[in-house]
């Protein structure tokens, strides 16, 4: 599992990031506190507190030191 930081704090972002990740062939999850929720799941990722930076999960079935090219934009 390879764990990166993003920013979420526009609506255009979280719109942009649900519209890659939702091409990506590997699971992704994002973690704020306590909370964990689906990174595809737009929906999920109005709960959380996008004031704040987020953790990204990204679990891949084989290179785990790969990061997509796509998620290169969100990296803080």
């Amino acid at each position: 599992m390879k764990k990166i930081r993003i920013s979420l704090n526009t609506m255009d972002k979280v719109k942009n990031f649900v519209n890659v990740t939702s091409k990506l062939d590997c699971d992704l999850d994002l973690v704020s506190g306590r909370n964990m929720i689906d990174g595809k799941s737009i929906l999920g990722i109005f709960s959380l507190d996008l004031s704040k930076p987020i953790e990204v999960h990204i679990n891949m079935k084989y290179d785990m030191d790969y990061i997509p090219d796509e998620l290169e934009a969100f990296i803080i």
